[in-house]
Formats: structure tokens, sequence, C-alpha cells
């Protein structure tokens, strides 16, 4: 039982939680005893203590505020920062449970103030802090006090024992708070006091629910996405597999399918519990694209599989989807040529090599097969799975059938990709979880066998909406922006409206990428922990300044452009009268515009917003480690890591320097998440 809504009595000497209603109870949630006990928050020892005795105030509450949950803390420069819910919305309910969208955080520190730091410290405490601060609002996040939502339906109904409070169930890799929960956890393993009523799983993702009627037999449908915390990252910044096979931007999605039998008006009580889950993550290799202030970042790829270390990481990886998921269907979706071949031949390659019978690798050259805005031919990838489809079936909880065909399960999983993991990733899986929705629906008979749920107009417009809205959320969350192609996940049509939306993104996506993605990685490594502050003498990770030529030349490469501009197209704003004066201030603008352009280009590196507390470290064993290119090669203690970013002169395998040369118009558009540099116009005639 977690509890729901807590008033929080603030004073100089403590946080006190008290309950103000009755702790939920519902799935997952363990009545352990009947006593409501309040939490008090020690702010000079940070010590926690259940129904301690009153703490004198003086009569002093300096601030009551009604909380929803707590987050978690976190220690910084100061001491330990505790983070709060203090707003939520509904989304709609699950199983008789609410589940919750939260809306607005408090960050709330222990200490009483700052006096015993140094002005240094200060200063990067309170960057600390707006890391923080916008890492939980550019994000969101949901939670249930009786419902799971860090795992399926089916890894639900799999739990032996449903006693046991929700976070010793909750999945670790999608409980996005679990560092910041780790002392509650730990007060509460160690016997000393049972946390567990505060204790709230928290997931990051998208969750959508809608009640609506199909043929007449109302059902509920719902969307959940949680994304992994354990590879988690922006989008030039996170790439591939880490060390111990976690994938880049891996999210498990789950359709939900909630049908009473009985039409509209005389329902069943218990409803069946329909559920499909798909997963998607970065190409299970190692590796990455250098972000140079180019259009196109330099792709490298450790192509060499006799490196047991290589091939052991996507061994591994793999090892932990079956064991989760069963076998495996992967489909990757990256083009077979031009930029993004290595990474495609990679993947091929690691297949092969591991030679696991629980993995099915198909490779569907997406922008290939639908080009010419034929969308439509996603189809073709769906017929050619359509077998393995059938055989992998769907998750099916029937709480009024008798005990053997009280349940199916899903036998396996579509592991999908493209090179970001997000647009063409989200078109092909709500093309398949349309397909398994059809025939979920004929199994229940809800649908004859001559119907298709694309005729009902009303579900479809709900059933695209709320793909094309999860496409949006887990793309913003990874690179910043919403999701391309959503014209087609909302409308079923490719439009050149929507193809020009998606260049306004991809163009978007290159500025926050290159110069604003850096702070985003920070703020992600604070919260999941990955990065931890340091306390007594330390290396500040904010030490390290840019060269003064990264601030200068960006200002004299703009403010010579913009001159040479005016001074070309509205002359008599500078009364120049003669025509030789005009000439040499045109040409010296314009020779400063593009002396400032190539040095940005030279040193590209140089001007990207690179994170801070950790270092972006691309494994290559065999480049030179005294090798550097940027502050990426430098650890936070000034030295050079054992692994740097290979440079571009060296010819490490797959070292991708330039796009491909030929493309149609309308591939253009198509390739632009990829990070393609836009061609130059041709004259037509």
């Amino acid at each position: 039982m977690i509890l729901e809504q807590l008033r929080l009595n603030i004073t100089r000497e403590a946080y006190i939680f008290t309950p103000l209603y009755e702790p939920a109870k519902g799935n997952g949630s363990a009545t352990r005893n009947s006593l409501v006990e309040c939490l008090t928050i020690h702010r000079d020892t940070g010590r926690m203590e259940l129904n301690a005795p009153p703490i004198p105030t003086n009569g002093q509450i300096l601030q009551e505020v009604v909380v929803y949950g707590i987050m978690g803390f976190i220690q910084l420069h100061a001491g330990e920062y505790m983070i709060v819910i203090t707003g939520y919305e509904r989304v709609g309910s699950l199983k008789g449970s609410d589940i919750l969208r939260a809306t607005t955080f408090q960050i709330l520190p222990l200490p009483h103030n700052l006096s015993r730091l140094s002005e240094t410290q200060i200063e990067e405490e309170q960057t600390y802090v707006h890391l923080l601060q916008d890492h939980l609002r550019q994000n969101t996040f949901y939670y249930s006090y009786t419902y799971d939502l860090t795992r399926s339906i089916q890894r639900q109904s799999n739990a032996e024992n449903i006693s046991e409070p929700m976070w010793k169930m909750a999945d670790p890799r999608f409980f996005w708070n679990r560092y910041l929960v780790d002392k509650m956890i730990m007060i509460t393993e160690s016997g000393e006091q049972d946390l567990s009523d505060f204790i709230l799983p928290v997931i990051q993702g998208f969750v959508d629910i809608s009640s609506t009627i199909i043929n007449n037999h109302p059902v509920v449908f719902g969307l959940i996405s949680r994304r992994s915390r354990e590879r988690a990252g922006t989008r030039y910044f996170s790439r591939g597999l880490d060390d111990n096979g976690h994938a880049s931007n891996f999210v498990e999605t789950e359709q939900l399918l909630f049908y009473e039998r009985g039409s509209a008006g005389n329902e069943e009580k218990l409803p069946i519990q329909l559920s499909f889950v798909q997963t998607r993550g970065s190409v299970p290799g190692i590796w990455g694209q250098i972000t140079n202030t180019r259009y196109t970042p330099q792709l490298w790829v450790e192509g060499d599989l006799n490196d047991h270390h290589v091939l052991d990481t996507s061994r591994t990886h793999f090892n932990e989807q079956t064991r989760i998921y069963g076998s495996q269907i992967l489909v990757n979706l990256v083009n077979k040529k031009g930029y993004e071949y290595p990474v495609g031949q990679l993947y091929a390659r690691i297949v092969d090599a591991l030679a696991n019978p629980q993995l099915t690798y198909i490779h569907f050259d997406f922008h290939h097969e639908c080009r010419k805005m034929r969308w439509d031919r996603v189809q073709l990838l769906i017929d050619e799975l359509e077998i393995l489809l059938t055989k992998q079936g769907y998750c099916c909880i029937d709480p009024n059938a008798t005990m053997n065909k009280k349940r199916s399960i899903q036998t396996s999983v579509v592991r999908t990709n493209c090179m970001d993991c997000l647009d063409r990733t989200n078109v092909v899986q709500s093309a398949l979880a349309r397909w398994v929705l059809n025939r979920q629906l004929h199994d229940m008979g809800v649908l004859s066998s001559t119907q298709v749920i694309e005729d009902d107009a009303q579900f479809m417009t709900i059933f695209n909406n709320t793909w094309a809205d999860n496409a949006d959320v887990l793309s913003l969350a990874y690179s910043g922006t919403g999701a391309l192609k959503t014209d087609y996940t909302r409308t079923g049509k490719r439009t050149y409206v929507g193809a020009l939306n998606d260049l306004s993104n991809s163009l978007t996506r290159y500025v926050k990428n290159n110069y604003m993605d850096g702070s985003r990685q920070d703020g992600i490594d604070l919260f999941l922990g990955m990065y931890t502050v340091e306390s007594g003498l330390y290396n500040s990770p904010f030490a390290k300044k840019k060269p003064w030529t990264t601030y200068a030349i960006p200002v004299g490469f703009f403010s010579s452009l913009g001159l040479f501009l005016m001074v070309l197209f509205s002359p008599e704003q500078f009364s120049i009268e003669s025509s030789t004066l005009y000439v040499l201030l045109l040409s010296f603008c314009f020779a400063l515009s593009i002396t400032c352009w190539r040095y940005i280009q030279q040193h590209g590196t140089e001007f990207v917003d690179w994170p801070k507390l950790k270092p972006i470290l691309f494994p290559n064993e065999r480049v030179r480690s005294t090798t550097t290119t940027g502050p990426i090669a430098t650890n936070m203690n000034g030295t050079t890591p054992t692994t740097a970013i290979p440079p571009k002169e060296h010819g490490i395998p797959w070292m991708m320097k330039n796009p491909p040369p030929e493309r149609s118009n309308t591939a253009i558009l198509d390739e632009a998440e990829q990070g393609y540099e836009l061609p130059k116009l041709k004259k037509t005639t």
C-alpha cells in the first residue's frame, strides 16, 4: 500500500509527512499493517523516522505543501535534496487503478543554507539543481499507487508473490527513480524501518488510456511505453551498447485492450485483458556518431568481431532479451546502402557470428521500399512477418474462464530498430500493433471474419493519434523534437505538408543535438546516478572552460554575415558614396564570414555542447590512447582516457566522412532524421 496524498509540514528542523487519506490498496500492494504511519526526515542528519515523537518547532511551520509522492533523494555539495511530486493529472484507469502523470515537482534542500560552501561550489550547486529541474520539466513521468507500470500484464501474471510491496516487484530497467529511492530501500531492507508505503516507482515514457466502443462492445485501449534507464541518453551521445550489453534508447511498448464480454450496457464485471509487447533499441553493437557541427556526424563502427569483448557485449544483450521476452524477431530498418550501410552490415554480421537459433534477423530497407512516399508498402514487411507473428501470439488473461483456459502468453517479441529507433521504428511498430489488434478482435469475436478494425473510423482516430503521440513523446526525450513521419501515423497517408514539417524538425534536431544536448545528457546522468557529486577535495566537472575562440568565432561569423547582407541589400543605410569602398566592405565581410565558417568546420568539436559530468568515450582499442578530438576525450580530472575518439584520418573500419553523393529529392525528406547533409539545389529547366 502506497500513500496517495501527504501533507508535508516544513520546519527548520524536519520535513514531516502526514497521510491525508488511507493508504491505497490494490494490485501489487501489500497490507502489512493497519497503522497509518507518519514520516519525519531530520534536516540536520538526513535520518528518516516513522512515527517520530513531536519535534519542538517553536510553533513555526515554514511551509505546508500537499504532495502526491516522494520521487527520492539526491546528494549534492551542500547535502541531500528531496524531490517530491506536487501536481498530477489522471491519464485513465487500468484494472481499477488510477494511472497518473506527474506534472509539477519541488526540489527541497535538507540543509538550511549554503554557508559552508565556497563560491565555486555554490555556483555548481545551482547548476546541479537547474539540471534536475530541466530533466523533470522536459520529460514525462507516470506512476500509480496500485498498478505496477514497470511490468507488462504478462510479467505481472507471472509474479509468484503478489503480497510484496510494489518497489520489490518493479522491473529495475524501467524504475526511473530507482537511484533516488535507494536510501529508502536500503533502510527498509536493513530491517531498521519499513518505508515501503513511501517508495513510489515512477516510469519515464508514455501512457495513454481510452475508453471506447467497437462493434457495440465496450473496450479500454491503452498504450504504455517504458524507457530503460540502463543506457539512457540523448541522440548522438548514446548509441549502440555499453559494456554490460544495455542498448541505447531501449523502450518496451505494450499495447493493451481490455474487453468486456456482452454488449454495451450489459457488461461482465471482469474484463478480458489482452496485451501485445514490442521492443526497440539501438543496433546492438559498438558504434557511434561523433558530433562535429556538420549536418552529417562522423560515423564509426567497431567491426572487429574477432575481439571477444565486442561480440560478448552483443551476446550479453541478447541473452538478457531472450531470458525476459523469449525468441527475438529482429527487424532492422536502416538503409542497405550509403551512410547507414556499415551499421546494417555490423548488425547482420553480429547475428551470423552469434548463431543463436532464438534470433531471427530481417533487414527491411524502409526508405527504399517506401520511396516516393509509398508508405503503404510497409505491408510487405507485415506479410513477411505474418507466420512469425501468428506463432508469437499475444498475452490473454480471462478471469472468467476455467483454470486451463485462463491464460495464454506471448512467446517471443519483435525488436525493431532504425538509426535513432524513433521515426521509422514507430511507423513499423504501429503497423504491427494494428495487425495484432485485428487478430485479437477476431479471436474474441468482437469482429467477424470479414471485418477489419480499419473500417471503424472512430476507433482508428484513437489508435492513430495514440501511436503518433507515443512517437512524439519518445522522440522528444531522445532527440529533443517531436517525431518525424507522424502525418502517416495519424492519417495513414504521407503528405508533402508532413514532409516539410519533418524537414523543420530535422533542422531543429541538428541545432539541439549539436549545441544543447550536453546539458540534457548531464541532467540524465545526474538524475539516474550515473554521476555522483563528490564531497571534499574534487575536480570540478565545470572547471574546464572552452577557448575564447569558441565564443568569438560564431559572433564574428554571424556579425560579418549579417553586415554583408545589409550592405548588399540595403546600401542606402550606410551612405557609402565610393563604389570602391562599397566593394571593399562587401569583400571584407564576405571574406571574414567565410574564414569564420571554415574555422568552425575544421574545429567543429570545439563548438559542440559536450556533456560535462561524464565524458563521452567511444570504445575502440585500436585507436591510440594519446589521440584526442575535442573535450569528449578528456576525463573529469583532465587526464587522457584509455579509449579515445578515433581521429578522422585513422583508418578504423567503416569510418564514414561524407554522405552518399546522389539521392532523389523525395529521399531528402525521408532521410533527414539520419543526419544527412542537405544537397545543393540544382537548377532545372
